[in-house]
């Protein structure tokens, strides 16, 4: 159960932050929101944020094998 649940968040969170990433939907929403001094920040923040829910799953996919 705990496996499962990981996993699911590994995952949301990889689709949400990889969507982030590669598409310019900060780009655009961040100015709209008046918040475009934080662009300059954003590879410091979701790239790791990214790779860290790649570990999320990879931990999940473990957990399950291993059961």
């Amino acid at each position: 159960m705990e496996s499962t649940r990981l996993l699911r968040t590994g995952v949301i969170g990889s689709l949400v932050t990889a969507v982030c990433c590669f598409t310019p939907l900060l780009v655009w929403g961040l100015p709209a929101l008046g918040l475009a001094a934080w662009l300059g920040w954003i590879d410091y923040v979701l790239l790791p944020a990214l790779s860290g829910f790649i570990v999320l799953i990879a931990i999940a996919l473990w957990r399950r094998w291993s059961a």
